[in-house]
């Protein structure tokens, strides 16, 4: 039996519940204070293995430290300064995640997870670490698939529709205020119910234009109306988002999220690598947009409650740029997400530099912990390592001191055990990863991406009739030129109107007041039955639903 099949049976290699270690080295050699951390760890069922525990600054091989494979669907935080090793856990995470049988989604900020697909290579510094924590290290590739967002990059185009990523997580990814959120809201309203689709984003900008024209005004008269000045700053915010090319990301063929539970022929899970190093400079999207795929998810996965593995793990790397600038409404819904998505069984990890970049209502949901090296260069350092220190429980080690002497590729740990009850807190030396630790080479990428089966189905865009060409019909089958010109206009009168509303601004009711006072906003929303009703209820983001 290999020792990966011994661990997930809860053989040779364990610590048994009595503090008694079971390991090719003698228990009693143990320290006390290690042998009741170890037997914290001591784990019965299938469980993924991180790595031997540290204690008086000595490896303890015969001590391995675990995480419960049932328990990742309870959520974690993968934290720790740059350099500190933080992806290398995530890609030995994903592997035993693969080889258990679950799938597995990584962001790939910074382009070098793509290695999971390949065999690692062996040199002195990985078979060292494998003899230190005991690990019978053999070179290994994983399934997996490679996605960029819009095609901007090696992988599988994934777009979204406009009507899909709906009017919250746009207005993010915009940069509106409340006030303008809820007029685009009002927006996507329209466009819903009179069933005009916004695949792509010239299609918001032709309908924007249209209820801000002579014609179209009235349209929104009875539940609060579009106030020009409003519909000037979604046009612009349009404009700027597009001329950062970043139109590639909203159309069709949208991507089907349920691709991302799929298992290989072997029955190990398959990896999926959104490779994000092409649009790493534009973080308020790439962030808005894994958000839209984790709700995707949310709204579509079946209840299955507590399950005997996951079946998703969802890491979202840099994810306090997802909280950055966010509103309460769009936290509170982030938190209500991460709350409910577990009993559809994905787990998400958030991985950051430290604790304090995830908001308490979303950190206080995530059981399982690896914390690599902080820094406490200057006092704002100082201050994250102390906040950090308050997350953990209460621990045997020092843990200011420790946080800031750890060497890469070791971290502190504490997880969920099979009963749901943390773990004691253990500094642990990690494990190798077994495939390749770097990008693959591009050739070989871009081969892999042309080879799978998606390919096909995602590479093309398509631009079918959606709500431009519905409008340009109805409005005498006016060009491109005069849409672009009656979108000029539009945002002329807006910032015309802001100049003349600037010292009126404080007498005169906002949108959100206007909506809110309005005879039919109360109609609309005491009835369960009509659109905007379902528009609520479905998803705590206001995504839509998508024809499969």
């Amino acid at each position: 039996m290999s020792e990966r099949e011994s661990r997930a049976k809860g053989g040779p290699g364990t610590v048994s519940s009595a503090g008694a270690a079971e390991t090719r080295g003698t228990a009693a050699a143990l320290p006390q204070e290690a042998l009741e951390i170890a037997a914290g760890y001591a784990f019965g069922g299938p469980a993924l293995d991180l790595g031997a525990l540290l204690w008086d600054g000595r490896c303890l091989p015969d001590a391995q430290v675990r995480v419960p494979l049932p328990m990742l669907n309870r959520h974690g935080l993968v934290a720790g300064a740059t350099g500190t090793g933080k992806t290398k856990t995530l890609q030995l995470i994903a592997e035993q995640l693969s080889a258990q049988g679950v799938p597995v989604f990584l962001a790939d900020i910074k382009g070098d997870l793509s290695g999971v697909a390949a065999p690692g290579q062996a040199n002195d510094k990985v078979r060292s670490r494998a003899a230190e924590v005991h690990q019978e290290w053999a070179a290994t590739g994983f399934p997996a698939e490679f996605y960029a967002l819009g095609g901007i990059g090696h992988g599988i185009p994934v777009r979204a529709t406009v009507t899909s990523f709906g009017p919250v997580l746009l207005s993010k990814v915009l940069r509106l205020n409340q006030t303008q959120e809820q007029s685009l809201g009002l927006i996507f309203h329209y466009a819903d119910t009179k069933g005009l689709e916004l695949v792509d984003l010239k299609d918001l900008r032709a309908v924007v234009a249209f209820l801000t024209s002579d014609e179209g005004k009235g349209e929104l008269r009875n539940i609060g109306g579009l106030s020009t000045a409003t519909a000037g700053v979604i046009l612009r915010s349009l404009t700027a988002f597009e001329a950062q090319g970043m139109a590639d990301f909203f159309g069709e063929p949208e991507y089907d999220t349920s691709e991302f539970l799929r298992t290989a022929p072997d029955g190990r899970g398959v990896v999926s690598v959104l490779e994000l190093a092409a649009v790493q400079d534009r973080p308020q999207l790439f962030s808005t947009f894994l958000m839209w795929l984790l709700a995707d998810l949310f709204h579509d996965l079946p209840e299955v409650g507590d399950a005997d593995k996951p079946k998703l793990v969802f890491f979202f790397d840099e994810a306090h740029l997802l909280f950055d600038d966010a509103s309460k409404a769009f936290l509170d819904s982030i938190a209500q997400t991460v709350r409910l998505i577990r009993s559809k069984g994905v787990g998400v990890f958030f991985v950051t530099q430290t604790p304090k970049d995830v908001p308490a209502d979303v950190l206080g949901q995530l059981g399982n912990r690896i914390q690599h090296a902080l820094r406490a260069f200057t006092p704002d350092d100082q201050k994250a390592l102390k906040a950090t220190v308050k997350t953990f429980p209460n621990s045997a080690y020092d843990l200011e001191e420790l946080l800031t002497g750890l060497g890469t590729g070791e971290a502190v740990v504490t997880v969920l055990s099979e009963k749901g009850a943390p773990t004691p807190v253990a500094a642990t030396r990690l494990r190798a990863p077994e495939s390749l630790m770097g990008p693959v080479e591009a050739g070989a990428l871009e081969r892999a991406v042309t080879a799978s089966a998606l390919y096909g189905r995602y590479a093309q865009a398509v631009d079918r009739e959606s709500a431009y060409e519905r409008l340009q019909t109805s409005r005498g089958a006016k060009g491109p030129d005069e849409m672009r010109e009656a979108t000029a206009a539009g945002e002329r009168r807006g910032r015309q109107q802001e100049r003349e509303e600037r010292g009126e601004q404080k007498e005169q009711p906002s949108v959100v007041e206007q909506v809110v006072g309005s005879g039919m906003f109360k109609s609309l929303a005491r009835s369960l039955g009509s659109q905007i009703g379902r528009e609520i209820t479905r998803s705590v983001f206001g995504t839509a639903r998508r024809r499969r």
